[in-house]
């Protein structure tokens, strides 16, 4: 009689554990917008989410810590004029989020210290390029001010934060269709993108050039999501001919099979992929879905191997993915996701179980820091680098806020507008502030006087 071997694995038992009701973002109107991005960003300081919002596009940003029900008339971002569809934190300033919207903008923000005081109109930066509404905003991963923007006019635009120029364009003779995901290589190299023409292909950005494609990956007709994964592979999620959700891990030099390939289930939400390249796990959120299904990667067959599942009742919006540093790691815990409920942000906190409470140095190998390893002009020219690295033994301390330097000759408005964007009032707006606070208080002592004079009258009744 044979034993089946069980693969050793010291991620075999994580867990998901969702954050007590004290712990959650309650009354938020989280976006009713159809459109397959997260709808959530987190890093160590703040979470922001898309909202419902009249006239225009607005997304919420809230400290970590302001936790419990938000008010309804909370500060919002609230510059776009028709809804906002991504956003994404910058990985080396976690002041500085970048967001695309259905107006054809990508604007850039700065948040101050402690989170907005009055809502935000005014971004850093607008960067103008797209003729169609912008679904997919990405940062380059080590390089500084580099930010990458994908529209449904079939064009990738790479943006030079600082001077407010795209300096690089991938137009429609290289996506003929709509653009579902895009996803940077760790080192910024590269990029991996999905269409709606069913391929998916990983391009060198600077040159333009296709390194790899691969078609039809999934032979279904929905939406394919691709992402980079460890050592020169890439992970893809899709759908069967017969409407089955899959996952399927690439070699990207051999793209002729799958290293694996695995069906899920019948459900029609679309898989968002997180990968976390520090313990080669991949965890796949699916929008309108209650779970979150997580699978360790290896180099050896079978590849792609299937963890656990976190489930809960209240099925998904989106979902937003904490970095590395901003994880309690005296918890054990590996990954945080923030899930979206109709008018709640929740957290669920991933935990490898272990009885020490001692740092785990396996489960939390050097991460990648809030550094930059290169300059926009040093990556331009042709040079890559990987993300520089911290340890977390001790924490993660967050550096001193850091000022998102633009070439402010970019236009008179914008420069008019920096110091607003920057959370701190200009000269003008400073003495437009004093002379209506001396309106104000002389419109008291009158109210104040009116009150004295029928006070007197009526005792004199």
């Amino acid at each position: 009689m044979s034993r089946q071997v069980v693969r050793s694995s010291k991620f075999r038992h994580v867990f998901g554990q969702p954050a007590k009701a004290d712990q959650c973002y309650e009354d938020v109107r989280v976006s009713q917008t159809t459109w397959d991005s997260g709808f959530c960003a987190v890093n160590p300081k703040f979470v922001a989410l898309i909202c419902e919002a009249s006239g225009g596009g607005a997304f919420l940003v809230l400290p970590l810590s302001k936790t419990g029900r938000v008010d309804k008339n909370v500060p919002m971002v609230c510059g776009h004029t028709a809804p906002v569809l991504d956003i994404a934190w910058c990985p080396h300033n976690d002041n500085v989020i970048a967001s695309g919207s259905e107006d054809c903008t990508v604007m850039v923000w700065e948040i101050p210290d402690g989170g907005l005081v009055v809502p935000l109109r005014e971004p850093v930066v607008t960067l103008e390029g797209h003729t169609k509404r912008v679904g997919i905003v990405a940062w380059h991963p080590t390089a500084q001010n580099v930010l990458l923007s994908a529209g449904c006019d079939n064009v990738i635009l790479v943006w030079d934060v600082g001077t407010g120029a795209a300096v690089l364009t991938l137009g429609p003779d290289v996506h003929p269709d709509t653009i579902y995901s895009v996803d940077w290589s760790r080192d910024g190299g590269l990029i991996c993108t999905s269409c709606r023409d069913k391929r998916v292909r990983i391009l060198e950005p600077r040159k333009g050039t296709i390194v790899a494609e691969k078609d039809r990956p999934h032979e279904g007709t929905r939406p394919v999501h691709a992402v980079f994964v460890s050592e020169g592979k890439i992970l893809t999620t899709g759908f069967s001919r017969m409407s089955e959700r899959q996952v399927a891990l690439w070699d990207t030099k051999h793209l002729e099979e799958p290293l694996s390939l695995q069906e899920l289930d019948t459900s029609s939400g679309v898989l968002l992929p997180f990968f976390d390249p520090d313990t080669n796990i991949v965890y796949l959120c699916g929008k309108g879905d209650s779970s979150i299904r997580y699978f360790e990667i290896t180099s050896e067959a079978p590849f792609l191997h299937y963890l656990s599942m976190f489930s809960s009742k209240e099925s998904q919006r989106g979902m937003g993915y904490m970095p590395k540093r901003g994880l309690e790691v005296n918890k054990c815990e590996i990954a945080r996701f923030y899930k979206l409920h109709e008018r709640k942000c929740e957290p669920i906190a991933m935990t490898v179980p272990r009885k020490s409470d001692l740092f785990q140095e396996d489960l939390y190998p050097p991460t990648a820091g809030p550094d930059p390893a290169l300059t926009a002009e040093e990556w331009l020219g042709g040079r890559d680098a990987g993300p520089h690295l911290i340890s977390l033994k001790d924490g993660y301390v967050p550096p001193k806020s850091r000022e998102l330097r633009v070439n402010r000759g970019l236009d008179s408005s914008r420069r008019k507008a920096a110091p607003e964007a920057s959370g701190t009032p200009s000269a003008d707006a400073m003495s437009r502030m004093e002379e209506e606070m001396r309106k104000l208080q002389a419109t008291v002592q009158e109210l104040q006087k009116r009150l004295d004079r029928l006070e007197e009258a009526v005792q004199a009744k």
